[in-house]
């Protein structure tokens, strides 16, 4: 998808700012601008509410995968149970964690 953004000449001093962040992290300036819109609307979110949010599982799977949690033996993750159940991708997983800033990018 692609998607044109429109600046004005007050927007030159963000722009900057994005610009540098996105020379420091070897990142496009568009790939900057979507961490920060990420950021800004995921932040808060739990785990589950961020995977339907990115359409990688359903609140179904979801609300099925936290009964399991509350009733199984021993703390178990969201993320775990909804990979082994096969109702999310790993990396559906690690992405939402990054988003959620329990994850480090690597």
């Amino acid at each position: 998808m692609q998607v044109t953004l429109y600046y004005n000449d007050e927007d030159q001093y963000l722009l900057g700012l994005v610009d540098g962040l996105a020379e420091r992290q070897r990142k496009s300036r568009s790939a900057v601008i979507m961490s920060i819109l990420e950021e800004h609307f995921e932040r808060g979110k739990r785990l589950g509410e961020i995977l339907v949010d990115m359409g990688a599982v359903d609140t179904r799977a979801v609300e099925e995968a936290l009964e399991e949690q509350k009733s199984g033996n021993g703390p178990r993750r969201l993320g775990e149970i909804l990979v082994e159940k096969g109702l999310v991708r790993d990396g559906a997983v690690k992405r939402a964690l990054v988003v959620q800033g329990r994850f480090n990018r690597s």
